[in-house]
């Protein structure tokens, strides 16, 4: 056998706190050899991002300490080698692609700059590094290169963010390429295409490459091999078929049945009445028509799903209805009463009515607020529940039903994970009992057991008290799992809509067939089939 290209062997890494030593990794062997595609799977917390931020050396320590192993490249144990060693070979040799590009992308430099600088900051000449930088922004498919290297990370889409991020972390051609959550937030055509330019740019290159993922869909599409992780240990690890198919752990066959897209369609409800009627709303920004004369009806008790990719007018059409927009025109008939054109004391008593959940739990959690401040503070504006042990209790259920725990109530956003954050901004939501929760985005970024478990909690509360929901998603599968109803928006218009079963099994319009194309299944033998399909039909 030729001897791997990194190997990260008996890895184990605590995190020192406040409330005792976590084991983030215990015990972790893999490898990865060159031209090869090894895909880490696992939740939130299984220690995936970890045992890749020790390769790089980004670890804080304290209050990480790495209690045991060796991560060895070319026979150098990384974990032993100097600082001075370590920044020489990251970026050149060793890069990595972060799943939140926002975040690690500075705002204050163009693009352009930053990516120049990943080749200058190792001692490439200027010219050079900026040629290489509009090769490379042309290769990811950036429209005209020239000017967007000019422009500022926030003047581009989140796919385009990632492809800039590729883009950077190629500019060194690295022999190992790590990847974390790279297609997380990303609609599933552009999904689609920066999973196809990895492994084109990877063909090319003949780069090693770990994926870090929880999407079974990703794993199925692009890997070779997998291990899993769970509570920082490896669990299972073989060919992404024969883990898919004939998994031996209970957490592998625990994740692959909690994948969406292969449970019962649900029919839609022919005898519920209307609770919300949106006629031709249409909202402008200057020229660019972000929504164009929507129209739809949500009944009592019933799950429209709203599709399509960013920029489609999925969350202008939620904010325009909630009034966080305002509309240019038509009508948001809530129980009868136009939202549009009511009044503030009016639209105050409907609030509690209709909740939102955001895409970005980060943004829309106050950092000050604990999380039993957050969720009780609906009860303080609409003057619900004066009785203090009757919250108390009430927030205690409300994060048992999310997959928390009450001691969770005395923290702040910051001390949890992405995929935790929502499960509060979802609790909050639900601490006012609405009848209507518009969710954007709202399960996008959870694992998928958490996902399975959310999407089963808000069934089941629309069964047992009838709550409706307006569902903006981009993951296909949960659509079909969860929406009885579906809309497919495409540049601000609703294109097809009607039942879920009709719009999955018999879509009309061609945007609609390239969404389900573009969707990935978790089986590796039917992405396979799907790959070979579309790589033969006419273009």
């Amino acid at each position: 056998m030729t001897e791997a290209l990194l190997t990260v062997r008996n890895l184990s890494v605590d995190f020192h706190t406040a409330r005792g030593t976590v084991h983030a990794v215990r015990n972790a062997s893999w490898s990865v050899n060159r031209g090869e595609t090894l895909a880490i799977l696992g939740e939130s917390g299984s220690g995936k991002s970890v045992s890749a931020s020790a390769v790089m050396n980004l670890l804080d320590i304290p209050p990480a300490e790495v209690v045991s192993g060796e991560i060895l490249f070319e026979g150098k144990d990384l974990l032993k080698v100097s600082y001075e060693e370590h920044r020489a070979l990251n970026g050149k040799r060793i890069a990595m692609i972060f799943q939140d590009p926002l975040g690690h992308l500075n705002p204050v430099y163009t693009v352009g700059w930053q990516i120049v600088e990943m080749m200058t900051a190792h001692g490439r000449p200027a010219n050079k590094a900026r040629a290489r930088a509009l090769e490379l922004v042309t290769r990811v498919g950036i429209p005209d290169p020239e000017k967007a290297l000019k422009k500022y990370p926030h003047e581009f889409s989140g796919g385009q963010r990632q492809r800039l991020m590729i883009a950077m972390a190629l500019m060194l051609k690295p022999d190992i390429l790590i990847a974390d959550e790279p297609t997380t937030a990303l609609d599933v055509t552009i999904q689609a295409e920066v999973l196809a330019l990895l492994k084109e740019l990877q063909a090319e290159t003949g780069m090693g490459l770990v994926l870090i993922t929880h999407d079974l869909g990703v794993v199925a599409e692009i890997a070779d091999r997998v291990v899993v992780m769970s509570q920082g240990e490896i669990v299972e690890e073989g060919s992404v078929r024969e883990v898919y198919h004939h998994p031996r752990h209970p957490y592998t066959r625990k994740l692959i049945g909690a994948a969406p897209g292969k449970g019962e369609i649900k029919q839609p409800a022919t005898d519920a009445p209307a609770l919300l009627e949106v006629r031709e709303l249409a909202k402008s920004y200057g020229k660019f028509t972000a929504l164009k004369d929507a129209s739809f009806t949500l009944s009592r008790g019933q799950s429209l799903a709203v599709v399509g990719e960013s920029g489609s007018g999925k969350s202008t059409l939620a904010r325009t209805i909630l009034r966080l927009e305002k509309a240019d025109s038509g009508k948001a008939l809530w129980k009868g009463k136009d939202l549009i054109t009511m009044s503030p004391r009016e639209l105050l008593s409907v609030r509690r009515e209709i909740q939102m959940v955001f895409q970005d739990p980060t943004q829309s959690l106050n950092p000050r607020m604990s999380v039993y401040q957050l969720i009780s503070e609906g009860w303080d504006i609409h003057r619900l529940m004066p009785d203090r042990k009757a919250r108390r209790r009430r927030v205690d259920e409300l994060l048992e039903q999310v997959g928390l725990l009450p001691e969770h109530a005395e923290r702040y956003p910051h001390q949890f994970s992405g995929g935790q954050r929502q499960r509060i901004a979802i609790a909050r939501a639900l601490a006012l009992e609405p009848e209507l929760i518009i969710c954007d985005e709202a399960v996008s970024a959870l694992d998928v057991s958490v996902q399975a478990q959310v999407m089963a909690l808000l069934d089941g509360l629309r069964k047992k008290f009838g709550i409706s929901y307006l569902f903006i998603a981009h993951d296909l599968g949960v659509v079909r799992d969860f929406a009885d109803m579906v809309l497919v928006m495409k540049s601000g218009e609703i294109v097809e809509g009607g039942p879920t079963e009709k719009v999955f099994n018999a879509p009309e319009h061609p945007y609609t067939r390239r969404l389900l194309a573009a969707n990935l299944d978790p089986d590796p033998d039917v992405q396979a089939q799907r790959r070979q399909m579309a790589a033969t039909a006419p273009s």
